[in-house]
């Protein structure tokens, strides 16, 4: 009779912030792969199991000092060029797939450049499994014979898990093979010759420690991000004959080829992690089943020719393995049929696709579009891991972009805490990849800084452990080994025929008590046997227990002894990380500074420069204007001296002219005072005028200092003489009889130095109003001579007087001879000289008419 069937007690629920906050590093390992060729020229090499150098190769630009840079870069392990692909993951997969059969989940992609290696090292190659098929058969190894029947768990579209009891499970069996689904893989088909030797692994690996009264359910899933959109590998997609399709020529496309998949979206399940919704979830059971659903999603994914890798990835693959967990029941032999004791764990395998560049891959067109989103996704990933580590390190709350793509969004509950995360850095060490492995160590070394949660340890059912063992002892043996029982039986003496065909037979039965005897006699002895060889493994367990407790204490002490030299040395490990961690933030500072103080020196020394060459540039400009200004001042100096010369000149003349004129009014009056008055003095002619002058002249000449000019000289009037006759607009015609003639004149109404410049003689019309009211025209004549300047002068030399006088009036003035005057003074006007005395000058360039200067002794009013 079974034994009353209990409730399944509750989990207990788990308080946030009840555990401590453990953080581990992200896990970056580093794996170079060898040459291609022989002879090419490498830049990266391994110089331990932890650290790699680059050097720059020959041909690029040097460092400052003028030294190839050498830059070393440290990770948690380094794999050589020989490093095998069980090493790799031993030591990088196998912690992850342990931790995901003991419910916790993990992330491994790999990272790089094209033709790096990375998908080698994900999937590997025949005769060398990668990780992928590794981490497969691990699982399988370890939970083979405690797998559920199929379709016992039923995944749905909320992210989680469905558990159905056996009978719907075999229903649903039994409804799937009777429509054959390509979805799910028969473990019964041959396995597929292409990854035939990929999967076939020599090495066999188990998880320890793996929970025995639990069943397990393993679901796989093949995405792919591709120019940002992710496609679901493993869906099938029917094809409709009616509606046609088109390919990218714009031509239709024939009934057999390949439509690709619809993108799906990205959806946030109730315990706010991230999930594919309607991504296709296929449940195997083994290896090989596990494997073909991965080779049919990768014959789908998108690959291409570039110049640097023949079948280089052109979008981001991942890989979902997800484990499901549930408990038996109490008595052992039944799932557990409670949706919330269900714990599923995953581990995520990426293949990332190559940076590159496009200059390198010679890339158009589509490729080109592609590589283009690559390398923003991998940019968008670079700048998480940077603002987590700021985060962390600098205490700040800066806002992680995950959203920006949709490789980083799916994964970003693994950097929150919900898993460990590794990551493998593949290399090639030639040396035209040198610029494009040294970003990529750069993002090695920010990845590195960046801390992850430690999951959480899941809780126990709390139901009795053995229960599967105890099972199967209460329903027979376990497989095909016999019962102890059975062997002692065998040992025993065969019993006799116990048939009794005849009433007066007397034998059987005394043989049958006769072998019957014996037996119990051979059981008595072997009781007693039994009972000796208990009593001394008896004392022979006690003896090991004492010994084993004695060495128990040792090694506890010991142990205790050696844990407090370890927490000793963690605690100076930590301080040494926390000391080490504040020297390379104070080096990042400082190098940060140089940067900075670099670059304002370059701008000073350029700004420096500029300003020199600025003031060599105004410096020969202000020698250029110094020696113009020079010039300049040197011809006006020329200029103002000439004009000052000239202005001296015509001042001194004019005031000799002045002179000459006072001393010729002191004379007239020394001779009027001196003169008797009884007789009236006549008035003489104009050749005894002419004659005094010259006798008497003992005046300075005119122009002392003027330039030689030809001696002055009277003419005769029938000489051919050029005169300017020079009449002013405003004068009035007279009616007299007798008028100017001058013939060869040029008659102008203003004087103007070109006529000047061709005539020798120079007579000016002037009128005036007499005292007696009449008009009186005087004729002002004089010769024309050329000064140094380059200008003529006039010096007037005559003067010829015309007036009307009415006949009842006083009698017309000759203009010969002039009467004495009645008061019995002398004649207004005694020579030529004081009669006239005026000089018109003009200068040589001047584009103003004739300066008139006239100088003469002004009329004295009659009484």
């Amino acid at each position: 009779m079974k034994p009353a069937r209990t409730k399944t007690p509750r989990k207990p629920p788990v308080k946030k912030g009840a555990q401590t906050t453990l953080k581990d590093p992200v896990g970056v390992y580093c794996r170079v792969r060898p040459l291609s060729l022989l002879d090419q020229e490498c830049c990266i090499e391994v110089i331990n199991n932890t650290t790699v150098q680059l050097h720059t190769p020959e041909g690029y630009r040097l460092n400052r000092n003028g030294d190839y840079k050498e830059t070393q870069y440290s990770f948690k392990q380094v794999f050589g060029t020989h490093t095998t692909q069980k090493e790799l993951f031993d030591v990088v997969a196998n912690p992850l797939v342990d931790d995901l059969i003991h419910g916790k989940n993990g992330l491994l992609f790999t990272y790089g450049v094209t033709g790096s290696g990375k998908t080698h090292t994900m999937t590997g190659s025949p005769g060398e499994g990668g990780l992928l098929p590794r981490c497969l058969d691990m699982i399988f190894n370890s939970i083979g014979s405690f797998q559920a029947k199929r379709y016992v768990f039923k995944s749905n579209d909320r992210n989680s898990m469905d558990i159905q009891c056996e009978v719907d499970a075999l229903l649903e069996r039994q409804k799937r093979e009777a429509t054959p689904n390509p979805k799910t893989p028969s473990s019964k088909r041959q396995v597929d010759p292409e990854f035939v030797d990929m999967i076939n692994v020599q090495e066999f690996c188990k998880a320890e420690e793996v929970d025995e009264d639990s069943v397990y359910g393993v679901f796989v899933s093949y995405i792919e991000i591709y120019n940002n959109y992710i496609y679901d590998l493993l869906e099938e997609v029917p094809f409709d004959p009616i509606k046609p399709k088109w390919n990218s020529c714009s031509t239709p496309m024939r009934n057999t080829e390949f439509v690709p998949p619809q993108s799906k979206l990205l959806r946030e399940d109730k315990n706010h992690n991230m999930y594919v919704a309607g991504c296709t979830e296929v449940e195997v059971k083994s290896t090989e089943e596990a494997f073909e659903v991965f080779w049919r999603g990768q014959k789908k994914r998108r690959i291409a020719n570039t110049h640097l890798n023949r079948e280089s990835s052109r979008s981001h693959s991942v890989f979902n393995i997800k484990l499901v967990q549930a408990p038996l029941d109490a008595d052992g032999d039944n799932v557990l049929q409670e949706k919330e004791q269900i714990t599923i764990s995953q581990l995520s395998l990426v293949d990332l696709a190559g940076s590159e560049r496009t200059n390198r891959t010679k890339a158009e067109g589509n490729r080109l579009r592609e590589a283009g989103n690559i390398n923003q996704s991998l940019m968008t990933l670079r700048t998480c891991m940077e603002v987590l580590r700021e985060n962390q390190m600098y205490g700040t709350n800066k806002m992680v972009p995950y959203r920006d793509s949709k490789l980083t969004h799916l994964f970003k509950n693994y950097f929150d805490g919900e898993g460990k995360v590794r990551m493998i850095v593949c290399v090639n060490p030639k040396a035209e990849d040198y610029e494009e492995s040294l970003q990529v160590m750069r993002f090695a070394e920010v990845t590195q800084e960046v801390e992850v949660a430690r999951p959480i340890d899941r809780p126990i059912c709390g139901l009795t452990p053995g229960r599967r063992y105890r099972n199967q002892a209460r329903g027979g043996p376990v497989g095909d080994e016999p019962l102890v029982s059975e062997m002692v039986l065998q040992s025993f003496p065969p019993l006799p025929p116990c048939e009794i065909l005849n009433i007066n037979d007397e034998q059987t039965l005394p043989r049958l008590i006769e072998a019957l005897e014996k037996r119990h006699q051979l059981r008595q002895m072997m009781t007693d046997e039994f009972n000796k060889q208990a009593i001394t493994f008896k004392a022979l367990l006690q003896e090991f227990d004492n010994a084993v407790l004695n060495k128990e204490n040792y090694i506890q002490g010991k142990l205790n002894e050696k844990e407090k030299v370890i927490s000793g040395q963690k605690l100076e490990i930590e301080r040494l990380e926390k000391k080490n961690k504040t020297l390379e933030y104070k080096i990042e500072i400082l190098e940060k500074t140089t940067t900075i103080y670099e670059e304002d020196k370059r701008s000073l020394q350029q700004e420096l420069e500029t300003q020199n060459q600025k003031l060599q540039r105004q410096f020969s400009d202000k020698r250029r204007l110094e020696a113009r200004l020079q010039g300049m001042m040197t011809e006006t100096t020329m200029k103002w001296e000439k004009e000052c010369e000239r202005r001296v000149a015509a001042k001194q003349l004019e005031m000799q002219n002045k002179l000459w004129v006072k001393d010729e009014k002191l004379k007239q009056l020394k001779a009027i005072v001196t003169e008797p008055r009884t007789e009236k003095p006549e008035r003489p002619s104009r050749e005894r005028d002419r004659e005094k002058v010259t006798q008497r002249s003992v005046s300075p000449p005119p122009v002392p200092n003027a330039p030689p000019i030809r001696l002055r000289h009277r003419r005769s009037r029938s000489a051919g003489d050029r005169w300017v006759d020079h009449k002013p607009a405003s004068n009035v015609q007279t009616e007299t009889v007798m008028q100017p003639h001058v013939p060869h004149a040029i008659t102008v109404s203003v004087a103007n130095e070109k006529a000047l410049a061709k005539c020798e003689k120079y007579m000016l019309t002037h009128q005036e109003l007499a005292s007696d009211g009449e008009i009186e025209t005087k004729l002002i004549k004089g010769d024309v001579y050329k000064t140094r300047g380059g200008g003529q002068s006039v010096q007037f030399t005559d003067i010829e007087t015309l007036k009307q006088e009415s006949p009842t009036g006083r009698k017309r003035r000759s203009s010969t001879a002039a009467p004495a005057q009645p008061d019995g003074t002398e004649s207004e006007w005694t020579d030529v000289e004081t009669r006239c005395s005026v000089a018109v000058e003009m200068r040589a360039g001047s584009q103003l008419g004739p300066g008139y200067q006239h100088h003469a002794q002004p009329k004295r009013k009659k009484p």
